[in-house]
């Protein structure tokens, strides 16, 4: 018998989270930039909307976007969140903990973030991904890395925000095509975790309606509950110090973290 795709069985994220979201925890990095202020590192996701809800202390996230320049006051109880191509950098103003939602869930730790770095180095794909790389671990070593790796992605970003500050958005839609170039052999895996994760986990609750729909419910005999903790505390992610869920296909270490 010859079986077309139609009957190979999609794969699926086991227990995912709500939506399929990913999650994890930040402390905003107390180091001072170029600028003076302390913070996270800048960037843009392609095609994942993440949210910020504040926990713990005080800051703000900085956004450059179409609309220009924003800051944006983080304080506990606050949510903020970014849509894809927003340039986002977290400002820390006294403790700042962060919980963080991320739509898409798999696709940040694979490539889907992309740093403000200045234009030569986005511009070749070995010296970026080589500035974006860190060593593993939580040591000195890798704390001197994401500190560098920051500090490259605030002297693109400073640039970027004058230019939208005078009326210029030309540097700042020059670099969201260069991220998208930069990006783009990663689109097939990206559409892979996207199918088994967020898609697979929409298309279950039409499969849960249509059950419904019928009178036959079953799916609920299915019916359990899940529990985790973080699995690794204290990472190097983009932003700050960063505790994450080792949950199968969710939330995963960035890569060369």
């Amino acid at each position: 018998m010859v079986t077309g795709p139609a009957d190979v069985p999609k794969p699926e994220l086991p227990h995912p989270l709500p939506g399929a979201v990913g999650l994890s925890h930040l402390s905003a990095y107390d180091w001072e930039a170029a600028d003076g202020v302390c913070g996270g590192s800048p960037h843009l996701h392609l095609v994942c909307t993440e949210a910020y809800v504040v926990t713990g202390g005080r800051g703000a996230v900085q956004t450059l976007s179409p609309d220009g320049y924003r800051e944006i006051p983080l304080e506990p109880g606050a949510i903020a969140w970014f849509t894809p191509g927003t340039v986002h950098r977290m400002v820390q103003g006294g403790d700042l903990r962060i919980t963080v939602l991320m739509q898409n869930s798999g696709l940040p730790e694979a490539g889907d973030a992309v740093f403000t770095f200045p234009p030569e180095v986005l511009a070749d794909p070995a010296r970026y991904a080589a500035a974006a790389q860190l060593p593993p671990g939580t040591g000195p070593e890798t704390a001197d890395a994401a500190r560098r790796r920051r500090d490259l992605a605030v002297e693109g970003y400073l640039v970027l925000r004058e230019s939208l500050a005078a009326g210029d958005s030309t540097p700042y839609l020059e670099f969201q095509r260069a991220a998208a170039r930069l990006v783009r052999e990663k689109v097939p895996t990206w559409r892979e975790l996207w199918q088994t994760g967020a898609l697979a986990t929409a298309e279950r609750t039409g499969a849960q309606l249509d059950a419904l729909a019928s009178g036959e419910p079953s799916y609920l005999g299915e019916a359990t509950a899940h529990e985790a903790a973080p699995t690794r505390l204290g990472g190097f992610g983009m932003c700050g110090r960063r505790d994450e869920y080792n949950l199968p296909g969710t939330t995963l270490p960035y890569r060369g973290e």
